[in-house]
């Protein structure tokens, strides 16, 4: 048989993951549905047209993404799987089989939620998401453009969870890498790192040309939290210690309304927040790595007999 839309995976992974109340291991759950739907050892061994990842693994992954988004589970860490509680009690209250109803709504009705690290949207509030019958009658560009969209914005969703749970003095580093990608510094050397006690609010420092002669001091926070006033303003007066007049303040959360007034009120402070980093980082491939899609499209201007 041939492997099933992603959308069969979801019951096989909520009642699996609803028997480990601990979590378990993605792989783990990823064979245990492919057992629950009787995928055959060869089909588990077809892989994407990429010939990254085999096409049961990579369909299991979308299919927890969704019941991510529904707030049915979540990834406390790389590469592990865990129900919430409210995963926990949909398990309880939906006994198996899924309606195609419900089945229908957790893998179509939240796909416009947006990811947060350790946490997920309440069940029962859905967004709006493209009906089966709009996707149908789509272009194939469309559709493409879709998903594309829904790729970047997943991968975003798992790299700010990935960013979670490295060290601070890691997310700094990691930092400093993006900025460097980005083309700040001649070199990567221009570019370094001196968090520390006794930093003043400062993470890193970005020599702009080879002298040294202008600087742009960073802060880098690895936070859960919105970051608030009181932390920009920590970070403007370490900037003005080093006589500074640019600096950069990244976390991996969000900001305040009084922070972000703040940062507009001194105009030497530009703040960037999770879902900005993530962005960032999708688009200079730090941390993420982008694959080639060919499509065919007819070359009219070689068909002009007119112009020849």
């Amino acid at each position: 048989m041939a492997v099933p839309t992603y959308d069969k995976f979801i019951e096989p992974i909520l009642r699996f993951l609803a028997n480990h109340p601990e979590g378990s291991p993605a792989k783990d759950a990823h064979d245990a549905a492919a057992n629950a739907l009787g995928i055959s050892e060869q089909d588990r061994h077809e892989v994407l047209p990429s010939g990254v990842q085999p096409i049961y693994k990579n369909r299991a992954g979308w299919a927890h993404d969704r019941l991510k988004r529904a707030g049915l589970s979540a990834s406390p860490r790389h590469g592990f799987w865990k129900l919430t509680e409210q995963g926990r009690t949909f398990a309880t209250r939906h006994p198996a089989p899924l309606s195609t109803d419900e089945l229908e709504q957790i893998a179509l009705g939240y796909i416009d939620v947006r990811l947060k690290p350790q946490s997920s949207p309440p069940v029962g509030h859905p967004t709006a998401a493209p009906h089966p019958q709009e996707l149908a009658v789509a272009s194939p560009d469309d559709r493409l453009g879709q998903a594309v969209s829904e790729i970047r914005t997943t991968v975003a969703a798992a790299l700010l969870e990935t960013l979670a749970n490295v060290s601070p003095t890691y997310f700094e580093t990691i930092v400093l890498d993006l900025l460097h990608r980005m083309g700040y510094g001649t070199s990567r050397s221009d570019l370094q790192r001196v968090g520390g006690s006794g930093d003043g609010g400062i993470d890193g420092v970005i020599s702009l040309d080879k002298l040294g002669l202008e600087k742009v001091y960073v802060q880098a926070k690895r936070w859960q939290q919105s970051v608030g006033r009181p932390e920009v303003q920590a970070f403007y007066g370490a900037l003005a210690g080093q006589r500074a007049n640019k600096g950069v303040f990244i976390t991996t959360s969000a900001y305040t309304t009084q922070a972000i007034e703040f940062a507009r009120s001194v105009e030497r402070v530009i703040l960037v927040d999770g879902a900005r980093l993530a962005d960032l980082m999708i688009e200079h491939e730090v941390g993420v790595s982008s694959r080639t899609l060919r499509i065919p499209k007819i070359d009219s201007d070689y068909f002009d007999e007119e112009s020849t």
